[in-house]
């Protein structure tokens, strides 16, 4: 059955993008710079390698090239351009290529040993700029083969064929004297020090197939090492098509899954590592639910593939080894669901110490174990929720997984998938490299929590969404449609999502939208909120209930769905209402206004009152004076004129004799959201006026 359905690869093939014209401009474009040629079309290629997410995804990749540099002193010297730690090779530009002189990196070779840490310092130490960044870890690799031009790529077609028990024979059989069979070595001088001794003894080949590693092919030319990637790659694709004699059998699966929105908040609620002083580590997730992941997730030998390890070492270091795979959920029994998943993550953490302490004690009981939690979820009928410190982690974290199921699904569509074994992902896992870098690691105050903000696209709701961005969370932006929603979003990096605060469909597809994005919910700031005016004796009763609606009811009607999302997570949470001084201070024709503001008040203290136990704080801020959508330019003229003042003098009325401004109310909510032993507060920020303060 060749080309068989759930092979892994039938969603198109890679493509040689190649382009002598954009090669040409490239070059142009950098010779501006004093950019040599050879490494403006090194930059070339290696974007067009690193923006293919079949051949490379965050990190699992590196280029080089050989040439010559001039110093500072003028001596022109050799040097190998090769890929920087930390830079991404679809957007890769020159800086991202540091030169390392040649001539001691190749006197290594003759060493018999050499730790990681005394290579990385002879690779800096021999930097022709200080302040560059580290060269990749596989650089004597580059260095000591001897082409040109050198690509690495952990290409998902590759590591199939390699992924297998009988992997090396495969890639024999397919590339021939094309490419040299390299075994599992852990990357560094054991590694490149092995690759040296292989290909001088096949002078001819084109490239190496690392197995259960990746790939690399050579040139003389950029083009020349591009093509051939692109080449070995498409014989791996046709390989697979071919030899592709079976499919993934599904599962029995309950009929009817809860959706993703519903899950999603318990597994991250399950995945939260308890702190100190009720600070939690929580994480973001990112969903991953398409036809072929659902295949994956849904198939009936789905415990014995998923448990097998990763497709390629470095995924342990943003995946670790392996998966938790949670019972397919059912929309009628989730609370039943709930306790079988916990039991499910703690299998898992309590597997995973084990695996830590066993391979620890082999390594001389001297590495700093992470936390436990897993990062990639399997949740049969549901899909893959990825996890990580940040979005950004998160989304890398579910590249990753889908890339592990394109590969695991087309070695076992082919014979049956195999990874390095335990000890060597253990060994990548705790590479000593990557364990200093923890020893400096530190995170913003509200890292890995989500907020949401409504009337965020106003001018409070976007000082406050970037006030809590800059502290590090991830912020969704609600607001009704329209360029404003948009252009706040994109201005401060945030979610935007449309959401009518006053109709319940809308808001429950808002919260929703929020917990496929990021997993779930810790902070809500309900900001919305617009100024009705009025005698109360005259004023129109549908006007009073307009204003009751959106400055009463959506604080409501937000507020519990929060809530219902914070108790699904189990890890507390944080209301924040916006009220104003006009719930303690009323101000005369303001009353349509002030009354549901006064109403809102005491719903901030009665959630206090009826969810403190939870772990859920609620508090509030009474702002005066705060030039935004409700106190309009017009209101300002009007009020200023009114009192005989200049508008300055109107706007800085206030004990502090100083306007105050978005940003003071943004940071006002912040505060608040940090108070982790506050609730049932309201906090003034209006420069001082005793005639609203509470008493």
């Amino acid at each position: 059955m060749p080309g068989a359905e759930g092979s892994g690869i039938e969603e198109g093939r890679v493509e040689n993008r190649w382009s002598d014209d954009e090669a040409t401009r490239t070059v142009v474009r950098y010779r501006e710079s004093e950019v040599p040629e050879d490494l403006a079309l090194r930059v070339y290629t290696t974007r067009l390698l690193g923006s293919d997410p079949r051949l490379v995804l965050h990190g699992g990749g590196n280029t080089s090239v050989k040439s010559r540099a001039t110093d500072i002193t003028g001596e022109e010297l050799e040097v190998l351009y090769v890929k920087g730690s930390g830079w991404d090779m679809a957007t890769i530009e020159p800086a991202g290529l540091p030169a390392v002189q040649l001539r001691p990196l190749l006197r290594l070779v003759e060493l018999d040993r050499l730790s990681d840490e005394d290579m990385v310092n002879l690779q800096r130490r021999n930097l022709l700029d200080s302040t560059a960044p580290n060269p990749s870890v596989e650089t004597l690799l580059h260095a000591w083969v001897p082409h040109r031009f050198i690509d690495h790529t952990h290409a998902n077609a590759i590591l199939a064929l390699t992924d297998q028990p009988d992997g090396d024979a495969v890639c024999r059989e397919v590339f021939g004297e094309r490419a040299a069979i390299v075994p599992y070595i852990m990357p560094g001088f054991d590694l490149a020090k092995a690759c040296n001794d292989i290909v001088a003894a096949s002078p001819g080949v084109e490239g190496m197939i690392l197995l259960k590693h990746g790939v690399f092919t050579f040139g003389e030319t950029a083009r020349q090492a591009y093509d051939r990637m692109i080449e070995f790659v498409s014989i791996a694709e046709d390989t697979i098509r071919d030899r592709a004699t079976r499919a993934l059998v599904p599962a029995d699966l309950p009929p009817a899954p809860p959706a993703v929105s519903d899950i999603a908040p318990i597994v991250r609620g399950l995945l939260a590592n308890p702190g100190v002083s009720d600070d939690t580590q929580r994480f973001i997730l990112d969903v991953r639910d398409t036809a072929a992941v659902l295949e994956y997730v849904g198939a009936r030998e789905l415990d014995r593939f998923s448990q097998v390890g990763t497709v390629t070492p470095d995924h342990a270091i943003r995946t670790k080894p392996k998966p938790v795979l949670l019972p397919p959920p059912s929309s009628d029994a989730l609370d039943a669901w709930r306790v079988a998943a916990g039991a499910a993550v703690a299998a898992y953490r309590t597997e995973y110490m084990d695996y830590f302490e066993r391979h620890d004690a082999r390594l001389g009981g001297t590495r700093k174990m992470l936390d436990t939690s897993p990062r990639v979820v399997l949740v049969p009928g549901v899909g893959i929720l990825a996890a990580g410190a940040t979005a950004k982690a998160a989304g890398a974290a579910g590249d990753l997984a889908e890339a592990t199921v394109e590969v695991i699904s087309a070695a076992e569509a082919m014979s049956r998938f195999e990874s390095i074994d335990e000890a060597d992902s253990f060994d990548i896992e705790y590479w000593s490299l990557e364990q200093a870098k923890l020893a400096g690691a530190r995170e913003p105050p509200l890292a890995r929590h989500v907020v949401a903000v409504t009337g965020g696209a106003g001018t409070i709701g976007r000082a406050t969404a970037a006030a809590f961005h800059s502290c590090g969370a991830e912020v969704a932006l609600l607001d009704l449609p329209g360029e404003r929603l948009g252009e706040a979003a994109t201005e401060i990096g945030a979610l935007g999502i449309e959401c009518d605060v006053t109709n319940d469909v809308s808001v429950r597809s808002a919260f929703a939208g929020i917990a496929r994005a990021f997993g779930g919910l810790d902070i809500l700031v309900s900001n919305a909120g617009a100024a009705w005016q009025g005698e109360m004796a005259g004023v129109d009763d549908r006007v009073l209930r307009e204003s009751f609606e959106l400055n009463f009811f959506a604080h409501q009607r937000v507020a519990a769905e929060a809530v219902r999302i914070f108790r699904l997570q189990g890890t507390g949470g944080c209301l924040l209402f916006n009220v104003s001084k006009q719930a303690v201070d009323p101000g005369r024709g303001f009353g349509p206004y002030g009354l549901p503001k006064a109403a809102a008040m005491a719903l901030v203290r009665q959630y206090a009152l009826e969810h403190g136990r939870e772990g859920i704080r609620s508090n509030g801020i009474n702002a005066d004076r705060i030039r935004s959508g409700i106190l309009t330019g017009e209101m300002v003229r009007d009020r200023a004129e009114a009192r005989r003042v200049s508008e300055a003098e109107y706007l800085s009325g206030n004990l502090l004799g100083r306007e105050v401004e978005p940003v003071h109310v943004a940071d006002a909510f912040v505060a608040l959201a940090l108070a982790r032993r506050t609730t049932g507060a309201l906090l003034t920020v209006d420069g001082g006026n005793l005639a609203a303060a509470l008493r």
